[in-house]
């Protein structure tokens, strides 16, 4: 059970499955994911399956690739490369299988598009953004990329191609994450600054700046949450649309306003608001667009 244990945590189980619930949500949004009405929840499955194994896949070589610097802090001192308990050749290996695996699942009972976009995103995060948090706060908006493909893959996944409700999703997680992820570099500058990670936007750590971009990043997510409404993707002209529309507004309120909060008050426990606020946003958003699907 140990070795179980520990493999989980090299693969971030809680949020590989965020990861993948928006890869989920994003394919029974599209019009495609109609033709497995039959098989449906066999479909979802092997979707959840395989993302979470190219996920796992690319949080694995995230550890082994940061193993002495996750050794110094401690928030994540305790993982299984980092502390000796696995050995790097075994989490190499893990991350080639599952990965492997992962994307094979992805191709063969769905398409090669969802397929390659989920190999690129493995890469893209382990092998662009992992060493570049190091080098340049960049980095954090080069992550929101991978972090924000399984809507496309997702959308692929069901539609087999990525027409504008994949890109409009792709947008709407893509700068969900920058107060979601400053918000937690905000909480763990002091770990982060000694292992040398700069991820945060100024460079003098937490600042009125840093708190000034989460604002313009959740006021940004308005139009991205409704433009679904307005190219077709969900309809407002019922009672589903309605509540759902009232989700949404209100998720995005409450968003800004703690973000307004850590703007006002500059002090980790606003961050930490901020952090566990950005968690309950994401699905509830995605479920309100999911409950108004035309």
């Amino acid at each position: 059970m140990k070795k179980v244990k520990d493999y989980l945590q090299l693969m971030k189980l809680s949020l590989s499955i965020m990861v993948v619930f928006s890869s989920v949500i994003s394919f029974l949004l599209t019009q495609g994911s109609e033709q497995y009405v039959m098989n449906r929840w066999t479909m979802i499955f092997l979707l959840f399956v395989g993302g979470m194994l190219v996920t796992g896949s690319a949080n694995a070589i995230n550890q082994v690739v940061e193993k002495d610097t996750d050794a110094m802090m401690k928030r994540t001192a305790s993982r299984p490369v980092a502390s000796g308990r696995m050995s790097v050749a075994e989490g190499w290996a893990f991350a080639i299988i599952t990965g492997a695996a992962g994307v094979f699942i992805l191709g063969h009972y769905f398409n090669w598009l969802a397929a390659g976009l989920a190999a690129f995103s493995l890469f893209l995060y382990a092998f662009i953004y992992t060493p570049l948090k190091k080098v340049n706060s960049i980095a954090v908006l080069v992550g929101a990329v991978p972090g924000a493909l399984p809507c496309l893959i997702g959308w692929a996944a069901g539609d087999g191609y990525l027409g504008t409700g994949g890109w409009v999703l792709f947008a709407f997680q893509f700068f969900w994450q920058f107060p979601h992820f400053w918000a937690i570099a905000w909480v763990a500058h002091k770990d982060y600054s000694t292992a040398g990670f700069k991820l945060l936007p100024a460079d003098k750590g937490p600042t009125k700046f840093t708190a000034l971009q989460t604002i313009l990043y959740s006021l940004l997510l308005i139009p991205v949450t409704l433009a679904p409404f307005f190219i077709g993707m969900c309809s407002y002209e019922n009672v589903s649309g309605i509540i759902s529309l009232s989700l949404i507004g209100l998720a995005n309120l409450f968003m800004i306003g703690r973000c307004l909060t850590l703007y006002r008050k500059m002090d980790v426990a606003s961050a930490r608001q901020v952090m566990f606020g950005s968690y309950m946003y994401l699905p509830v958003v995605m479920l309100a667009l999911l409950l108004a699907k035309v």
